[in-house]
């Protein structure tokens, strides 16, 4: 449960999830520029709600079954283990359940509430989806909990495809009958995509029912828990997660219930002006930064069930590597996506959504602000998976809660405030993932009495970083007179990922050791070799 067991489930996560992230980029961009701003405005309404009710499935819940499996995986417990998977099951089934019930029933309560009627028919697509993701959920926190990231990946990979196709189509399909419906024809996509994800589980499941079979029969251990304590358990450690580990989505939930309300009776804006700016905001910006989000919950994910187990053993020499190894990861990951982001705003933008112009040119402004974020909620997120892991999850919800309450603060000051409206609420997010990254990294801090390298996890990428930087706006303006802004920046983001490396590598920023223990490391480890970068 060392070093390479963190970094190679990372790894796995961090791929699948970049591969659904692109999945989404494919969904989301021919359908903002299918149903524009307006359209996006009920389609992101409907979809956030969607998303803060299965923060609980998505995040918290396989979170907490994979550390409480993998608890007791290390001491040979495997009966507890597969109790903990078939009492979850049961609760997970039950509140997908009533939050199907509170979304398709409360529907048009919510939409109104949000000042937003045109999301009723959205929220009643997507209510399906709250149904199958809890079950969902239960499989892969208990083969994460296994140490097993791959069946997560192919779930997720395979939902994703099917919401991406069906979604598109129906979209398509329902435009002629009006926005609203086009905004429900995709969300529906939401609701089918689960149906595949869930079957993708199960098969893996009985792909693995042997190998179980067998390290149950195995368990000489006779003590059971009652399955009240169980799912008590599981209560107390995936609420607390959920919140912890759901960063982004609650923060977009600030936006939800703030922006559209302050940008008509502060700012000035009808709500027509108000429709297109937030759609602008949460249906262009927000989910470009979606991308290193996914990379971010990835590390945050993996560490938990490693962090948990060297604790359960006492392994004190693993807990402090996997410590520093988070913190460096999150630092490694969120400085070249910051810069790149910042570089390359309104070239990214206008790449994305070539269709609209207009909304492009609003969102970038929103984009260079929340990228400046990025990092921070890397460290965020990572920082939360580690106190988690320890146990010290109550400290994970203060820090979130400090960064919503200073975002919705700032949301509801700025956002009111003419000249900088939409631009006003991503400097309330950059502001609350500041804030969270403070609070969460003084709690592991003071948790563990863990220090790290400043001059290896954090003055190495930052040089890289610069240096990356300043390379992308050279390849960029050389190249957007001659090649076009498409082509300009893909040139530039394929460029600055090959200086950004080179220089980490050359700073001794990564070792090869380090790389060594990811999927095909070695490989990789002897092809830079060859190329003398390590």
């Amino acid at each position: 449960m060392g070093k390479k067991s963190f970094l190679k489930g990372a790894a796995i996560l961090g791929i699948a999830g970049l591969l659904t992230q692109v999945l989404g980029a494919v969904f989301r961009i021919p359908l903002a520029n299918i149903i524009g701003t307006d359209g996006m405005a009920y389609y992101s309404a409907a979809y956030t709600i969607y998303i803060f009710l299965l923060v609980f499935s998505t995040n918290g819940a396989p979170a907490a079954i994979s550390k409480m499996t993998s608890e007791r995986i290390v001491l040979g417990k495997y009966r507890e283990a597969h109790r903990v998977f078939q009492f979850s099951f049961l609760f997970m089934t039950a509140f997908g359940l009533a939050a199907f019930a509170v979304v398709f029933f409360g529907a048009g309560l919510i939409s109104d509430a949000m000042h937003n009627p045109g999301a009723y028919y959205a929220l009643l697509a997507i209510a399906p989806a709250l149904l199958l993701v809890p079950v969902m959920s239960v499989y892969r926190g208990y083969f994460q909990g296994m140490q097993e990231m791959l069946p997560t990946a192919v779930s997720q990979i395979s939902e994703q495809g099917i919401r991406v196709v069906s979604g598109l189509l129906l979209a398509v399909m329902l435009l002629p009958r009006g926005l609203e419906f086009a905004a429900a024809g995709a969300a529906s996509g939401g609701s089918i995509g689960p149906v595949i994800g869930v079957i993708a589980l199960m098969l893996i499941y009985f792909r693995f029912r042997k190998r179980i079979l067998q390290n149950l029969s195995e368990d000489t251990h006779i003590e059971r828990e009652s399955a009240g304590s169980i799912l008590k358990t599981l209560a107390m450690i995936a609420i607390p997660i959920t919140i912890g580990v759901s960063i982004q989505p609650i923060m977009n939930l600030g936006d939800t219930l703030l922006v559209m309300g302050r940008l008509q009776s502060a700012a000035g804006y009808s709500a027509e002006e108000a429709e297109n700016l937030f759609g602008a905001l949460t249906g262009f910006a927000v989910p470009v930064t979606n991308v290193p989000m996914a990379l971010a919950l990835s590390m945050a994910l993996a560490i938990v069930p490693t962090i948990a187990a060297a604790k359960s053993i006492g392994d004190r020499e693993g807990l402090e590597s996997n410590i520093r190894l988070g913190f460096r990861t999150a630092m490694i990951i969120g400085i070249p996506c910051s810069f790149g982001l910042m570089c390359l705003a309104e070239p990214v933008m206008r790449l994305l959504f070539p269709l609209q112009i207009e909304g492009a040119v609003t969102s970038s402004r929103c984009l260079f602000l929340l990228s400046i974020g990025i990092v921070f909620l890397c460290v965020a997120q990572t920082m939360a998976g580690i106190l988690q892991g320890i146990g010290k999850v109550s400290l994970a919800v203060w820090g979130i809660a400090a960064g919503f309450a200073v975002k919705c603060a700032a949301t509801y000051v700025l956002s009111g405030i003419s000249a900088l409206n939409v631009s006003g609420a991503a400097i309330a997010t950059l502001l609350g993932y500041v804030t969270i990254a403070l609070v969460n990294y003084i709690a592991v801090r003071k948790s563990t009495g863990v220090k790290n390298d400043f001059v290896l996890a954090v003055v190495k990428p930052l040089i890289a970083g610069i240096v990356m930087s300043a390379g992308v706006l050279v390849i960029y303006r050389l190249c957007m007179p001659l090649l076009g802004n498409s082509i300009a920046t893909l040139l530039s983001v394929g460029a600055g990922a090959c200086i950004y490396g080179s220089v980490l590598l050359k700073s001794k920023g990564i070792t090869a050791e380090e790389i060594e223990t990811l999927p095909k490391g070695r490989m990789l480890a002897a092809l830079l070799r060859k190329g003398k970068l390590i």
